[in-house]
């Protein structure tokens, strides 16, 4: 009979697992060597457990099933922990094995004996189990992976003790019968009809698989029919947009401005997301963001089938035969000159590809990609779930694994690349189709707009902005990719950011293209940020409006 680690392959494979990333460690050892059994398993190593969770995340999204990661004990979860985080906070299904000590090792408090429950509760709170025999391993696996499929997709985490994992005996299991979701119930959509038919100003907040092209479809059928306006949550975990597709409107990472788009409406329709709140309280500022005069309703929870209760609702509202307003094809003109944040946006979306696959996490450099990329052909978005900065990269590698034969364009800020850069050289070994832009500014450009908008004393103190500042020594990207494999340059104008980016999608395997640039919202224009939002809810609601599509299009 298979020993523990053989039999969890063969469990992992059957149930469609196809892909572990790992970073082992020696309570692993007979998983790692249990790989080279099962020929349907790919293994991915990534170089820091970060990139390994978060491969894993991007996978997943792209994949629309779970990959396998693979951590050593307490201290590599925690390692692991911050893209987790952004996996769950994105609904997305990962099975996070977890290496521990022998179960009779385990009271000897050795040196990497921790508690990993507690660790993993963080990132799974609705699964957690430490397997105890190896007869029962492989049934405690299929519960795992049952419960990060949902739905709602979650990160199940399975403690996998070494000595269940060489243990003999192992019995392979299979999934229990997955129950498809559920649409919305009959009383619910009918409500909802009538709130859209009230005459009242109505608006759909979409998350999660509401974002995906058949229920934007039917979304886009219930707006153009009844005037309803359409908001994607701030962070969608993979937004299908482009030319051909129906518009969606962001709600705004900046409190002030998601207030200013929800403060017209009396009804506001959540599918597949909850109400939106701001990402950090702000001294004498709101963190709830819907008005107080706004009714919210729940056409779909995270468990339901949201395509299918919006073409419920459209029926009930009388626009099931509605064309949907689609975004018309545009791209705009080749940019010139010195680069700078906005000139490479507007670089990608003069030349993003069809059925390009878009990770972003530029953060501020990238405060006008949403309208520079609108009309671009066909992609997919995905984006910063979590809030915690590292994703970009390992969610590229996972992404670009998952669907081989699409071109993947990480965004990244130079700050958030230095977190998870060790995902370079899972690129070049895995030989994968990813472009990396970095926007190289030199700082951390959003904690200093923060720095401003929590009114901190003193904040232009030197002390303070070394902290936020990342020169002395400059960091050059160029150089760290090559020394991981990856073909990388450096650019600081238009022209040659333009050509290094047409040679990247051109030519097979992972490239790195540096973009030198100033910040977007130099000290001056942060200064004036503060006061700005601070003045929009007496402005006269046009001008409001005209300064949020200034600050955030």
């Amino acid at each position: 009979m298979p020993n523990g680690a053989q039999a969890l392959m063969k469990t992992l494979a059957d149930a469609g697992i196809e892909v572990c990333f790992t970073n082992p460690g020696t309570s692993e050892m007979h998983f790692v060597a249990a790989l080279d059994d099962e020929p349907r398993m790919r293994a991915v190593l990534g170089l820091f457990e970060g990139v390994a969770t978060g491969a894993a995340d991007g996978y997943a999204r792209m994949a629309d099933k779970p990959a396998a990661v693979l951590l050593h004990l307490g201290c590599g979860l925690g390692n692991g922990l911050a893209n987790l985080h952004n996996a769950r906070k994105g609904k997305v299904p990962v099975v996070n094995i977890v290496g521990d000590h022998a179960t009779y090792h385990q009271p000897l408090d050795a040196q990497l004996q921790s508690d990993i429950e507690t660790v993993a509760r963080n990132v799974s709170p609705e699964f957690v189990h430490s397997s105890q025999s190896t007869q029962d391993l492989c049934r405690d696996a299929a519960a795992a992976i049952a419960a990060a499929i949902g739905p709602p997709g979650r990160v199940a985490t399975l403690i996998l003790p070494a000595d269940i994992s060489w243990g003999e005996g192992g019995q392979p299991a299979t999934l229990p019968v997955m129950p498809a979701p559920e649409p919305a119930d009959d009383q619910t959509v009918q409500s909802i009809a009538e709130a859209i038919c009230s005459g009242g100003r109505v608006a759909m907040l979409l998350g999660g698989q509401a974002l995906r092209e058949p229920a934007l479809v039917e979304a886009g059928r219930i707006a153009a029919h009844a005037g309803v306006k359409v908001f994607s949550e701030v962070f969608p975990t993979r937004l299908e947009r482009g030319a051909g597709r129906p518009m969606v409107e962001r709600i705004a990472y900046l409190a002030e401005l998601a207030i200013l788009q929800l403060a017209e409406f009396d009804h506001l329709v959540l599918v597949d997301t909850r109400p939106p709140v701001s990402f950090f309280a702000y001294p004498g500022k709101p963190s709830e963001l819907v008005p107080d005069h706004c009714q919210v309703h729940t056409l779909a929870a995270a468990d339901q089938d949201a395509a299918a209760s919006l073409a419920k609702l459209a029926a009930a509202v009388g626009a099931e035969g509605t064309e949907p307003d689609l975004q018309k094809s545009a791209r705009p003109g080749r940019p010139r000159g010195r680069l700078s944040a906005e000139k490479v946006c507007k670089a990608i979306g003069h030349l993003l590809p069809d059925n390009a696959i878009m990770v972003d996490e530029a953060n501020t450099s990238g405060l006008m990609l949403p309208v520079m990329t609108a009309g671009a052909p066909k992609h997919d978005l995905i984006t910063l779930t979590g809030g915690a900065i590292g994703q970009s990269l390992p969610n590229a590698v996972g992404a670009a694994i998952a669907c081989p034969g699409r071109p993947v364009l990480a965004l990244v800020g130079d700050g958030s690349a230095m977190y998870t850069n060790q995902a370079l050289w899972t690129m070049a070994r895995e030989n994968l189709d990813v472009t990396v832009v970095v926007f190289a500014n030199a700082a951390y450009s959003i904690l200093n707009v923060e720095l401003e908008r929590v009114g901190a004393r003193d904040s232009g103190g030197p002390k303070a902005r070394s902290q936020l500042d990342l020169t002395e020594p400059n960091l050059n990207f160029a150089r760290l990719a090559q020394g991981m494999g990856v073909h990388a340059v450096r650019t600081d104008t238009a022209e040659d950011f333009c050509r290094a980016m047409e040679y990247a999608f051109e030519q097979p395997g992972p490239h790195l293209i540096e973009a030198v640039i100033p910040e977007s919202l130099n000290r001056t224009k942060r200064r004036i940020l503060p006061w700005l939002l601070r003045s929009l809810p007496a402005m006269p609601r046009p001008m409001a409006k005209a300064l949020k599509k200034k600050l955030a299009p």
